[in-house]
């Protein structure tokens, strides 16, 4: 038995290149996240052990490679730590299908509202979007040749039934010279070579760019792109059924319309017109239902609003929004097969993460089959004022870095001194204590109150170029904060 293991487990030795080459160690996808994301050390690192797992797992060969199931997370922290962020960026990192859904939308199945399916249906939808997109990047230097071919006939189209000359194509002065020779005789033929030869010139002067404001009339199709038919109706499959009546409209022959644009507009429609003909859907189908099932990621938020309390008022039995909730989603959890309208998706695979405040409820709450679908949890911490100094200065999207951007576009460089900064954080964790903790968030409340002066007053009554806010203007503009208990106008 210890040998047949060893084999099996260096028999997945080969596919660690993959893994490799991606740069997905769970250490690097923790550097990756601390980008964005300040603190939460424990969250991050089992969320990078789960994506690094599910690697491992795609590297494994034999039938133990189905026996892996995906360790779904669980976390439990207040609003604006970092819950949704970690999901979110996590997801880009893998390159993988992400949804992230309110677990309050959800219903039982027989009431009004969305079923928990619906959730794998949104993840199909993405998928194929996702793998559509990346097609469509691998055709697109062939599409635009055809699209030159086409706007060339447009503009010049071929004489008698001669063949159109190649887009890469070059005819040398030397060749024309020896084809009219050769043709001299012949009117068709030096028509042909004529024409040929405009063609050429015309192709020039498109790839150049000299003729991108020129008008043309162009045959598209009639329906818009992205155009969505919905079916209301009091069941949450009613919202399939817009998916099969649309796929039905689909298959009848599209209408054509003329239109004029220049020659600028007119490329990118065709350009998607080649695309999509270039593009073979059922591969892309058929690939974006594997990404679903082996790396598909669904992310539930609010899962604390649907576990019933066991106190008070709770325990009267299965609440459509709560326990029957729970117990729909339980199966989907657990691992089925959800049918959408590109297949059938088995769901063993798709990793789950939930979070929630857990405020009233406790993770306790939830049934007991479900929480041990959840088997790794992770609690996020309260930021402090620490923390909150980080926020406003450490990541690629830090609040202050934003505000900077937004004033340069006026020509105006604003500036804030470390003291400033500490003051802010200070007055953000103040009012946290204070009042409802809201996380960073109140971050956006306490800035846009600091500089609504400002932003208000630039470029007309401000003309300053350069703005140094320090820590007595903040203490000035943010001083009544400390004193006042109400701080009615800083609560969102």
């Amino acid at each position: 038995m210890l040998e047949q293991h060893s084999e099996e487990v260096d028999s997945g030795m080969p596919g660690a290149s993959l893994i490799d080459r991606e740069h997905l160690t769970p250490g690097q996808i923790v550097e990756e996240l601390d980008k964005y994301i300040i603190g939460q050390k424990d969250a991050k690192k089992s969320v990078a052990i789960a994506l690094r797992n599910r690697l491992r797992r795609q590297n494994v060969s034999g039938e133990l490679r189905d026996e892996i199931m995906p360790n779904n997370i669980i976390m439990i922290g207040p609003t604006g730590v970092g819950k949704t962020e970690i999901a979110r960026r996590l997801a880009r990192l893998a390159r993988a299908p992400f949804v992230k859904v309110e677990a309050s939308k959800f219903t039982e199945v027989g009431y009004v509202g969305r079923d928990v399916e619906s959730m794998i249906r949104d993840l199909a939808e993405q998928a194929v979007a996702m793998v559509r997109s990346e097609k469509s990047e691998e055709v697109r230097e062939k599409a635009a040749i055809h699209v030159e071919e086409r706007l060339l006939d447009l503009l010049l189209p071929p004489v008698g039934n001669g063949e159109k000359p190649g887009l890469e194509e070059s005819v040398g002065d030397e060749e024309l010279q020896a084809s009219s020779r050769g043709t001299s005789g012949d009117e068709g033929g030096m028509e042909r070579e004529i024409n040929r030869r405009s063609r050429q010139k015309m192709l020039e002067r498109l790839r150049s760019g000299r003729m991108e404001d020129r008008q043309i009339e162009i045959e598209t199709s009639g329906d818009g792109q992205g155009g969505m038919m919905q079916v209301f109706g009091p069941l949450g499959q009613m919202e399939e059924l817009g998916g099969f009546m649309q796929d039905l409209m689909s298959g009848m022959p599209k209408k054509r319309k003329k239109r004029r644009l220049s020659i600028a507009e007119a490329r990118k429609l065709l350009e998607q017109e080649e695309v999509q003909k270039l593009i073979d859907m059922d591969a892309v189908v058929k690939e974006a239902l594997r990404k679903v099932e082996e790396s598909g990621i669904v992310f539930i938020d609010e899962i604390d609003k649907i576990a019933a309390p066991t106190t008070g008022a709770g325990g009267k039995g299965p609440d459509v929004s709560r326990e029957g909730v729970q117990r729909d989603l339980l199966p989907i959890v657990e691992g089925s097969n959800v049918t959408t309208k590109y297949g059938v998706v088995k769901t063993d695979h798709v990793l789950f993460i939930a979070s929630g405040a857990f405020h009233v409820a406790r993770p306790s709450d939830l049934i007991p089959e479900l929480q041990g679908r959840f088997p790794i949890r992770v609690e996020l911490k309260s930021l402090t004022e620490d923390d909150f100094f980080k926020i406003l200065t450490q990541p690629r999207n830090a609040l202050i870095k934003q505000y900077r951007a937004l004033l340069m576009t006026e020509g105006v460089e604003l500036e804030f001194t470390d003291d400033a900064i500490r003051e802010i954080a200070r007055t953000a964790a103040k009012v946290n204590e204070s009042v409802e903790n809201i996380g960073a968030r109140r971050l956006h409340t306490i800035l846009t109150n600091l500089l609504e002066e400002l932003m208000f007053g630039i470029p007309e009554q401000i003309t300053d170029r350069k703005v140094v806010i320090d820590a007595d203007r903040v203490r000035e503009k943010l001083g009544q904060v400390a004193a006042d208990r109400d701080l009615s106008q800083y609560i969102l």
